[in-house]
């Protein structure tokens, strides 16, 4: 029982000391974090400049032995100083060894380096200017401890050093009177050359790690954000966001109106995301959000972000509506800093994989989106010889008139035999064909073929069949639309009058002007115009005043909801009115069942299209049903 009271007053002591342990490591952090810090070096180049730092100090070690025996101290002197200063870079140059304890290392040669050069020259205030030129040498290492390693050295050694041999220290009798006074203003210059150097550090990498334009952090505070949080417990998220035609409006509008844009997104972005996360701007109209937590978390500030862009920004060239393709990633927790990589490359991938479904979605990583990236851009590269090597066809799928049922022309439908894989959907094909450019060049296939085959269908039937075809966006960019036209018309003998070239309203990115000129050219051959998908992209009712149309297309997502829907009825009302009140004809696309076609006929849609009259279909079979009476062909 005797010792019991011994035990817990030692246990109450370690307690105590345990305590005053807390405490002071707690106070060390907190004049830690008021230091001036910036990022941690990539490994690549800290150990470019480890190694630099190491030539800087081993030659330092080899000049003072020579000098020294230059100056009469002889050999063995020479050589001890030339082993003192070089000691500590056994250990700088282990490769085993981590990075502090390496840059201590080297600090403490290039330190010594000084404290022998001024013990050699004995003092001389000249002397004391090598400790300034290793301060400035330390600093590439762009860490604290080098610095604090190198203001212990000179206080200690100028304290003790200068009380013991004064002259050999210190040059003037003040500082030889007051060795530890002395030994503090030093350690103060030092301080201050330690202060200066590291705020010039932080002030550059605040300009280095932000993009220009917006203000955002840019790609490399990105990764090594991802970088730093991946070195932690929890999971890591990275959001990619891609503006979905973007370059189509900063080619139309300007790079100003462009730049403008981009400053809108950015703050969006600022606004739809957490405390904590970081945005970042990738380059060009590519941005990234940094989010510390699991999918969940980075689906909801994607789907913030999509809500958001939605939004029309209003600009110096006129209101415009700007959509986003993002992908999501995410890193398990654990994964460890080499993973960043990786979770930027996946992210990509989706974002990608959102692009091609269409667009303006999110969609989140998942195992084999590699490899579908990888069949992609194989498919991509088919794509460039699909056409002269006969791998396309076209189908056609007629364009009823409600009110008797009868066929009033066909819309043509490109569709691609692949010779490994097969019918390839159009949904996979066509956005590839945008992206890559191909789609100039198929496009005029189809338009050849297409009226090559309705002139056929016209004198076989002795009526006049329609022919639409679709024209992309791309088209308008890249080629001479109306050159094509002229010459598929001259090549076929298809009537102008005949011809409807269906455009979508995401033509209306580009230069408003110049489409409306060039659609204007076309209709002045004869040709009709109709506005596919209509409501569905940009702001149609105000470009719609001025646009050369003759057509509207309802969209299938209007007609699905019939005949139950009242705000699909009330939305294809208000479309219908709006083309009588303009002179325009309307066409219903997708219509499926019969209970949709009845709706549109009470609401006086004149005509339709959908698989409830027919699928789309090889040119051969829509032949045979024309000629067999199966689809009934307008009189004449």
């Amino acid at each position: 029982m005797g010792p019991a009271p011994e035990s817990r007053a030692g246990l109450q002591v370690n307690t105590g000391t345990a305590d005053s342990g807390s405490v002071i490591r707690s106070l060390g952090l907190r004049a830690a974090g008021l230091l001036p810090e910036g990022r941690r070096l990539p490994e690549a180049v800290w150990q470019r400049r480890h190694r630099i730092i190491l030539r800087v100090a081993l030659v330092q070690a080899v000049g003072l032995g020579l000098l020294s025996w230059l100056w009469g101290h002889g050999l063995l002197v020479s050589a001890d100083v030339t082993l003192l200063v070089a000691a500590p870079l056994l250990i700088a140059a282990a490769p085993e060894i981590g990075r502090k304890t390496r840059a201590a290392a080297a600090t403490t040669s290039l330190i010594g380096a000084s404290v022998a050069l001024v013990q050699l020259w004995e003092g001389v205030t000249e002397a004391h200017f090598h400790f300034f030129v290793m301060i400035g040498v330390v600093s590439l290492y762009q860490d604290w401890l080098p610095f604090g390693i190198a203001l212990f050295m000179v206080v200690a050694h100028h304290g003790v050093a200068g009380t013991i041999a004064p002259h050999a220290v210190f040059g003037t009798h003040a500082a030889q009177h007051d060795p530890w006074v002395w030994a503090g203003i030093h350690g103060a210059f030092v301080l201050g050359a330690s202060l200066a150097h590291l705020a010039a550090w932080r002030l550059n990498e605040e300009q280095v790690l932000q993009d220009r334009l917006t203000g955002l952090a840019n790609r490399t505070s990105l990764e090594e954000t991802a970088s730093r949080l991946l070195g932690g417990d929890g999971e890591v998220s990275l959001l990619v966001l891609d503006l979905d035609d973007f370059k189509d409006l900063n080619d139309s509008r300007g790079h100003g109106v462009g730049d403008e844009l981009l400053l809108v997104v950015s703050e969006r972005l600022r606004n739809c995301v957490r405390p904590g996360d970081v945005v970042a701007r990738m380059g060009g109209d590519e941005f990234a959000v940094v989010i510390a937590g699991g999918a969940d978390i980075a689906r909801a500030v994607g789907e913030r972000v999509l809500v958001s862009l939605a939004l029309p920004v209003p600009l110096d060239g006129g209101t415009v509506t700007v959509h986003g393709s993002v992908g999501v990633a995410v890193a398990a927790a654990g994964a460890g800093q080499a993973a960043a990589g990786d979770l930027l490359r996946d992210a990509d991938l989706a974002m990608y994989l959102a692009k091609a479904q269409g667009k303006n979605r999110l969609v989140v990583y998942a195992e084999g989106m590699a490899e579908a990236a990888r069949r992609r851009a194989e498919l991509a590269q088919d794509l460039e010889d699909a056409a002269a090597s006969g791998q396309l066809e076209v189908h056609y799928q007629p364009t009823v008139r409600l009110s008797d049922g009868r066929t009033t022309g066909f819309e043509a439908l490109v569709r691609w035999n692949h010779p490994e894989r097969g019918l390839i959907p159009p949904m996979e094909f066509i956005p590839l064909a945008e992206e890559t450019g191909a789609i100039a060049g198929i496009g005029r296939w189809v338009l050849r073929e297409a009226l090559r085959q309705g002139a056929e269908w016209s004198v076989a039937t002795g009526s006049p069949l329609r022919m639409a075809v679709n024209l992309s966006p791309r088209q308008f960019q890249d080629g001479d639309v109306t050159a094509d036209v002229l010459a598929a018309l001259a090549e076929s003998g298809f009537p102008a009058g005949q011809l409807t070239l269906e455009v979508t309203e995401g033509v209306l990115v580009r230069d408003l002007e110049s489409v409306v000129a060039e659609l204007q050219a076309l209709r002045k051959l004869g040709v009709r115009i109709a506005i596919d998908d209509f409501g569905t992209g940009f702001s149609g009712l105000s470009y719609l005043r001025h646009l050369p149309a003759d057509i509207l297309k309802i969209d299938r997502s209007f007609v699905m909801d019939l005949p139950t829907g009242q705000s699909a009825t009330t939305l294809i009302t208000s479309i219908l009115e709006l083309a009588r009140t303009l002179g325009l004809d309307v066409v219903a696309e997708g219509v499926e069942t019969d209970g949709q076609r009845r709706a549109l006929a009470d609401l006086h849609c004149a005509s339709a299209q959908g698989y409830l009259f027919a699928r789309p279909e090889s040119a051969a079979r829509c032949t045979e049903a024309l000629l067999t009476g199966r689809v009934s062909a307008p009189a004449r």
